[in-house]
């Protein structure tokens, strides 16, 4: 069975940081884009960021450019996502999730086969 576990979530201060994680299970974790979506409460799902699988090229939500930082170790099947400079407007669950895709993008979560369990993130302010 496919698996990815997210976790690192928690309450932090507006100005904090956090190191989310994703471990993947099940799969050949090499040949997917691995992305980060955010839902906030009352919200749609959005992307905040995506990582390529060779070349590891990354994308970014313009709310986030600057301040989060995607990256993956294959040989871990970990994707990780740093979070620095926490505003409480990034208050939402995030979830990870993995796609076997040609294109890498967050726009689309429907191309998104594979989901997370998600972690909730609350920075107060």
């Amino acid at each position: 069975d496919v698996q990815l576990q997210a976790s690192g979530g928690g309450l932090v201060q507006a100005g904090g940081s956090l190191r989310l994680s994703c471990v993947v299970q099940g799969l050949t974790f090499d040949d997917y884009v691995i992305a980060w979506f955010r839902q906030a409460p009352g919200k749609e799902r959005e992307g905040v960021t995506c990582i390529d699988m060779g070349d590891k090229k990354t994308y970014y939500e313009d709310s986030v450019k600057g301040r989060f930082t995607i990256s993956r170790d294959n040989a871990k099947n970990t994707a990780n996502l740093q979070m620095n400079s926490l505003k409480p407007e990034d208050t939402a669950v995030y979830y990870c999730a993995a796609d076997l895709g040609a294109i890498a993008t967050m726009k689309f979560p429907t191309l998104y086969d594979y989901w997370g369990q998600g972690t909730l993130v609350t920075v107060s302010s």
